[in-house]
């Protein structure tokens, strides 16, 4: 069930109504509708996997009520690890198999051993787990850390894995924001409400019109890349970096706005990434969640910044090569995350990465400075061209794509339809760049012209839906 779609239209509603009209009496009630309503949601992707969900978030809540019960630390470790074992090996089965035993037999035929692919099975990825997975083992590491208590309402813990909203694709929640919002009682309050809807305009508008309209451009350019010259491929990148950031803040953003819907505030998962002046930036804007699990959950345990120079440059390379093979089971999202930490380097080396933590660009002013135009530019291009990496089928064709790039570059001579849709959401995210939250829709004064954006919005989406236009969203094979 897509978020760009008139069954989850439906399904929103009745679950919305039922939540705050027949059950909004009794907690632990609208708490089960919730659990029920995500199951329901996740069956229409493929309710076979619906039990590794439940599995999950049956052991986890096990070994987290048990976790504090035990003093001795052996016994909590082996608690932990337990978990996180699980967890890491239903995700490397399903996620990551056929990847080891495919580049196992490419590795003895590459020394003249020639294996037959008996050991390679037809498996599915089920939709969200990597997501689903991190979560948990993020609440269990929490609590062996003791920075939370366990929740003895397993129906509260099962809604905290399976909330409906951020379950396929984020973002990656962590209990000590979710929890206590599952927990207590929840009125329905006017502004949020409406704060939610015009976040799930937002997202459409991105996903639908922009990542969408885009999409069969960059799949033509990728597919077909040995036949363009060097200013279409850069035509080619640039559309993806922008496809693939509307495809998935969008996500986020109907996610986001879905769950003020329901009274919960969830963390912001993108804040304007291609505005930022360095590699350092654009990290802590891009795909939030994610990094922050990284940083919390691997490159500080691993010892951070704090024990050097070369155990924290190794830590940083450990850091984007987990990041990338997260992405999925290809050697060009290893490569992509290794070109990352490349990037990433010198901004630590030189001191700069947290240099842009406290302000944004242009943040008194109306346009940018050109010192400021000069970096986020050179930001952009490096970034750029590692999503040619992230989007090309394998690495050959991702080196030859960025040679004929480099090399070939000349005024681009066809598919310039798309440079709109970049006009459109740079101009867009320029105006709310201080607040993600805010939507461009109330940068309007009149009331009369805020609604008539919402229609011609609406009524543009409900074109491009209708003609069937619509694509699942990218981060939904990750």
């Amino acid at each position: 069930m897509l978020f760009n779609s008139f069954e989850f239209l439906i399904f929103l509603s009745t679950v919305f109504i039922l939540y705050w009209f027949v059950f909004n009496k009794n907690l632990r009630v609208q708490n089960s509708l919730i659990v029920i309503s995500s199951y329901v949601f996740y069956s229409f992707w493929d309710y076979r996997f619906l039990s590794l969900i439940i599995l999950s978030t049956i052991i986890d809540f096990s070994i987290g009520l048990n976790i504090p019960k035990y003093k001795s630390n052996k016994v909590r470790k082996l608690l932990l690890w337990s978990s996180v074992i699980f967890n890491v090996s239903v995700l490397g089965f399903f996620k990551y198999y056929n990847f080891f035993i495919d580049s196992w037999i490419n590795l003895f035929s590459l020394v003249g051993y020639e294996i037959k692919s008996v050991w390679t099975l037809n498996i599915i990825l089920p939709v969200g787990i990597s997501f689903y997975t991190f979560q948990t083992i993020s609440y269990i590491i929490d609590i062996y850390k003791g920075k939370i208590k366990p929740t003895e309402d397993f129906i509260s813990f099962a809604f905290f894995v399976s909330y409906f909203p951020q379950l396929v694709a984020g973002p990656i929640e962590r209990a000590t924001n979710l929890l206590p919002q599952i927990t207590r009682k929840r009125e329905f309050k006017y502004e949020q409400g409406v704060q939610g809807l015009r976040l799930i305009l937002l997202g459409m508008l991105k996903k639908v019109v922009i990542a969408d309209s885009l999409a069969p451009i960059v799949d033509d350019i990728f597919s077909n890349y040995q036949d363009f010259d060097g200013g279409v491929l850069w035509l080619g990148a640039v559309y993806f970096a922008f496809q693939i950031y509307c495809d998935f803040s969008g996500y986020s953003d109907i996610a986001i706005g879905t769950s003020k819907l329901f009274g919960f505030e969830i963390m912001s998962n993108f804040k304007f990434p291609y505005f930022s002046r360095n590699i350092g930036e654009f990290w802590r804007r891009w795909h939030i969640s994610l990094s922050t699990w990284f940083r919390d959950y691997l490159y500080i345990p691993l010892g951070g910044s704090q024990k050097g120079r070369l155990v924290s440059i190794r830590n940083i390379v450990i850091i984007f090569l987990v990041s990338g093979f997260w992405h999925g089971a290809s050697w060009t999202f290893i490569f992509w995350g290794l070109f990352h930490s490349l990037l990433f380097i010198p901004s630590f080396l030189l001191k700069t990465n947290r240099k842009y933590t406290a302000s944004i660009i242009g943040e008194n002013t109306k346009l940018p400075s050109f010192w400021e135009f000069l970096q986020v530019v050179t930001t952009f291009l490096l970034v750029t061209i590692a999503w040619v990496i992230f989007r090309s089928d394998n690495i050959i064709d991702s080196f030859k794509y960025i040679y004929k790039m480099i090399f070939e570059i000349n005024f681009p001579s066809s598919h310039k339809r798309g440079i709109l849709f970049l006009f459109i959401i740079i101009i867009l995210d320029w105006v709310i760049r201080r607040n993600e939250r805010q939507g461009i829709f109330l940068t309007l004064s009149s009331r009369v012209l805020r609604y008539l954006f919402y229609s011609v919005i609406i009524f543009i989406l409900l074109l491009m839906i209708l003609g069937n236009k619509t694509n699942d969203f990218i981060y939904f094979q990750f």
